[in-house]
């Protein structure tokens, strides 16, 4: 907030603002007041059908006020400046007899700046025309730094305003900075050629000029562009959209009708346009108080957008330009600083999920936990879970024969525990633990997996299926090697379904993502009476219920179960080629 109201006030970003000012004023500007001034524009066709080399005979341009007066012309400007006396004073003398109360004539007002000082030289017409009543206006004009033209000059003498009260027109202006409003771009006004305003009534509809107000000017390019020289021409907003410059005149009419008709805009003070950045800034706090998002993001669009549309409201019916880019900057970076922030926390929060679950979750899934982190609740839920225990049997045998050469027996164990682990994450089953040579998973955690006793039951089977592969290849490689065979591999387990509380379990310093309950002991103890029944896997009665449809179990028994009361049925499950 502070830092883009420390921007606001740096001549680059005042010029952004102008250059914002320019779109907001240009689009839709008002219509221009119906009795606006006429212009006479000293043009290319004037040139030529007057034929005489300019500056033109003063004698001409009192021909052209009086025939402005006959036609009906209120009030008159010429903005052309007769500093100098003419080289005939008899021109002066016939121009001066013609002036009078009604007409204004332009001056001018400089800033010249040396190494010493800098003086204000002003201009004025020779003291000569106005002894009949003609007023002086000060015709200067201000740019901006980029050189565009958008203020109203503050000369309480300037021309549009002594135009005002030649016409009968006096307006209460107050003091203070202005920016003018542009109706269009150039002749946008009214517009007649000097020779044909000499003589309106061969060349000029009838009260072409009855009651109106007229301006005189060089208009020498009929479309000035900004990269032709043309004389007394300005680049104004609307220069940006129509790349052309615009006759002093034409802007003297611009200025006169701003006034006339209160159009003008002033600037926002210092204290509207920082509750506006402090606004903004609120605003984007509010919006961005919880996690960023889609949502957000939406919202700050919509924040954008209504920003901009009142601003150009605010221009448009009220007359005050609050500039919106400091604003929109301030919330903007409030929102992103936000958004960054989240964006880091998000990231955090998916590597921590990626270490976390990556050790006994398949690839595929823990993707999905990164990409997708509400999926996963922390700190345990209820939910019905298949957990499978599978156990190597004779384990202390092998042991026990592999006594002498423990790199054999490790080397023995990871060979048989990956593919089952490979099994279990290919089926979409989550590694619980390895305890010693056991392995503990689970299906429908964190992910849901709607049929997950299936899988489950398929997997136990594959995995039956890969220890029997891995004792072919322990054979031929103990025969290719002229060796003794190792012991032969078996596995029993276990498999049941049921509800258990499932999730990161353990210390602040140290957990595991795992599940708890008494579906989980009978799973245990059914992988335990696996071999006393004489077979490898045993399911529970639920799990049973679950995969009988598209699995071959038979019931083998009903057992009893430390902590449970009653019996529990246990299943066999037929190893033919349809359960595969």
């Amino acid at each position: 907030m502070l830092l883009f109201a420390s921007i606001a006030q740096t001549s680059p970003w005042h010029l952004l603002e102008m250059r914002a000012f320019d779109y907001l004023s240009t689009i839709a500007p008002p219509t221009r007041p119906a009795d606006s001034p006429v212009i006479v524009a000293i043009d290319e066709p004037s040139m030529m059908e007057i034929g005489t080399q300019w500056p033109w005979p003063r004698s001409l341009h009192g021909e052209l006020v009086t025939a402005l007066r006959a036609a009906g012309a209120r009030a008159i400007a010429l903005d052309i400046i007769f500093a100098e006396p003419a080289a005939d004073p008899a021109q002066d003398a016939r121009l001066a007899a013609v002036l009078g109360p009604d007409v204004v004539l332009a001056g001018d007002e400089a800033l010249i700046r040396t190494p010493h000082a800098d003086q204000f030289v002003r201009t004025e017409p020779l003291a000569q025309l106005t002894t009949t009543g003609a007023r002086i206006g000060i015709a200067s004009v201000s740019l901006d730094a980029d050189g565009v033209l958008r203020r109203v000059p503050a000369y309480h003498d300037g021309l549009a305003r002594q135009l005002l009260d030649v016409a009968g027109r006096p307006a209460e202006i107050a003091a203070g900075e202005k920016l003018t409003q542009t109706f269009g771009p150039a002749r946008t006004y009214d517009t007649v050629s000097y020779y044909q305003a000499l003589h309106p009534d061969q060349f000029l509809p009838q009260d072409t000029f009855r009651g109106r107000t007229v301006i005189v000017g060089l208009s020498l390019q009929n479309a000035p562009t900004l990269d032709a020289a043309a004389a007394d021409a300005f680049p104004t907003s609307d220069t940006l959209h129509s790349g052309r410059l615009v006759s002093g005149a034409e802007i003297q009419a611009t200025l006169f009708d701003n006034l006339s008709a209160g159009l003008f805009i002033k600037p926002a003070g210092p204290l509207l346009r920082m509750l506006s950045i402090v606004g903004a800034s609120v605003i984007a706090a509010i919006i961005a108080r919880g996690e960023t998002g889609w949502t957000t993001a939406q919202a700050a669009l919509f924040v954008v957008g209504g920003a901009v549309v009142g601003a150009g409201l605010s221009l448009r019916y009220g007359r005050v330009f609050i500039p919106p880019l400091a604003p929109l900057g301030s919330f903007l970076l409030v929102c992103g600083v936000k958004a960054s922030v989240d964006f880091a926390a998000e990231r955090r929060r998916r590597r921590a999920i990626t270490s976390a679950f990556s050790q006994y979750l398949a690839p595929a899934v823990v993707a999905k936990l990164a990409a997708n982190p509400t999926m996963l609740k922390l700190g345990g839920e209820r939910r019905v879970l298949t957990i499978l225990f599978c156990d190597v049997r004779g384990f202390t045998t092998i042991s026990e024969a592999l006594k002498d050469d423990p790199e054999q027996l490790t080397t023995l164990i990871n060979r048989l525990l990956t593919p089952l682990s490979d099994i279990v994450l290919e089926s979409g089953g989550t590694i619980d633990k390895y305890i010693g040579d056991c392995i503990m998973a689970f299906w429908n955690a964190p992910l849901d997996v709607p049929d997950h006793a299936v899988r489950a039951v398929r997997a136990a089977l594959a995995m039956l299926e890969a220890v029997d592969m891995l004792n072919g290849q322990l054979q031929a490689e103990a025969q290719d090697a002229g060796r003794d065979p190792p012991p032969s591999l078996r596995i029993g387990i276990g498999i049941n379904t049921g509800a258990c509380i499932v999730g990161n379990m353990g210390s602040t310093r140290r957990f595991d993502y795992s599940v708890l309950g008494d579906s989980v002991n009978l799973a245990s103890r059914l992988e335990g009476e696996s071999k006393n029944y004489g077979v490898p896997l045993l399911i529970g009665e639920t799990t049973a219920a679950l995969v009988r449809d598209t699995i071959s179990v038979t019931e083998l028994d009903r057992i009893t179960v430390k902590g449970r009361t009653g019996l529990s049925a246990v299943f066999a499950v037929l190893p033919v080629h349809g359960n595969q």
